[in-house]
């Protein structure tokens, strides 16, 4: 339904009024370095620098019992044929050179397709697991997982996934008590819509729930999930609708409630969190309706509300498809695409932040 202009007015000030409240953008030196305690930031450098190509998107992070692993697609363009997941190890002296761990090459067919969206997971039990997708688009791709005992120095031969199981589309899945991991997924061959997927035993089978939204409601992708302290799951989700979308289960995430916005906007772009030790949510995404510009992070209680935390980047250039965990040191990790050029990882203090009250509104 078409707003008025009175309403698109008030939803322009709010959205100002919110990024006026945010605290103000870190500088970096050339080589992407700042240590800035005041803010909550610990570090912030580049990945790879220079980067292994020259398109470099999609990260993903997880903690290790050797250190920190990171992977993303490299290529030397998007939708690039040559699109394949790279990898790096950082296990105390900063980052490894990274080195290709999947590709799209189809040697049955003779073909070649593009690789998308890693996912790095660590099962408490388990080894660590890499899932992928590959396919000419979102619309046709198809999911593939990898597996490695050695904390991603070597690796199982690629498996394809069951017929109808993407794996965890974007974000990082959560493993509820008992060990069946809740991998929020989604598709866009039928429109953009929400599923969600379960295996008990890391990936050998999977069950997965119905679409949990009309595309004609809402054009939702890519959910992260939140578990909460007492049982709660909760799912965050990127729109065509300028808005973050939500819904909660009560189940093990068996059934869910109906998608509903958030007070949170949202420029059609991926985000990411992670409920902290402390029992509070930490939300990595782009505080706008419109571009991809400022990447900011907000804190919850308990999911249901958000305050401003820190701004991450606000200045010309795209910022955008974060990645965040939480260490075993209680710090807090993510990585994020910078300018489709570099993988930016950045160390948070959870501690340290500062939070601030959003205004309240109505987002269009």
């Amino acid at each position: 339904m078409r707003k008025s202009l009175s309403n698109r007015s008030a939803c322009w000030s709010f959205i100002l009024a919110a990024i006026a409240i945010l605290p103000p953008p870190q500088s970096a030196t050339a080589q992407g370095e700042i240590v800035e305690q005041s803010s909550g930031i610990v570090k912030s450098e580049f990945v790879a620098d220079p980067p292994p190509t020259p398109f470099n998107h999609t990260s993903t992070i997880v903690e290790t019992r050797a250190g920190l692993v990171a992977a993303w697609v490299g290529a030397t363009r998007e939708r690039a044929l040559d699109a394949t997941i790279w990898l790096a190890r950082s296990e105390g002296g900063g980052w490894a050179r990274p080195t290709e761990v999947a590709n799209g090459v189809q040697a049955e067919e003779g073909r070649r397709y593009a690789c998308w969206n890693p996912v790095l997971f660590v099962p408490k039990n388990g080894p660590l697991l890499l899932f992928y997708k590959i396919g000419p688009s979102p619309e046709s791709w198809w999911g593939m997982m990898r597996t490695s005992w050695d904390h991603g120095r070597s690796w199982s031969k690629p498996s394809r996934l069951p017929e109808g199981i993407i794996g965890p589309s974007r974000n990082k899945p959560v493993e509820l008590p008992g060990g069946t991991l809740l991998c929020g997924s989604s598709t866009e061959d039928a429109g953009w819509r929400v599923h969600v997927e379960r295996t008990p035993d890391f990936g050998k089978t999977w069950t997965r729930t119905e679409a949990l939204n009309s595309a004609m409601e809402f054009g939702a992708i890519q959910p992260t999930v939140l578990l909460h302290h007492g049982g709660r799951i909760q799912i965050l989700c990127r729109t065509k609708q300028r808005c973050i979308v939500e819904s909660w289960s009560k189940n093990s995430g068996l059934t869910w409630s109906p998608l509903d916005k958030t007070q949170l906007p949202n420029p059609n772009s991926a985000l990411d969190a992670v409920v902290l030790r402390d029992g509070r949510s930490l939300l990595v995404y782009n505080h706008s309706t419109e571009d991809r510009h400022m990447l900011n992070v907000a804190i919850s209680p308990g999911g249901e509300s958000w305050q401003a935390a820190l701004v991450l980047e606000n200045q010309p250039g795209d910022y955008y498809y974060p990645a965040v965990i939480q260490s075993s040191d209680g710090l807090v990790h993510v990585t994020y695409t910078s300018n489709r050029e570099h993988i930016k990882h950045v160390v948070i203090d959870p501690a340290k932040l500062k939070v601030r009250e959003m205004p309240a509104g109505e987002w269009p």
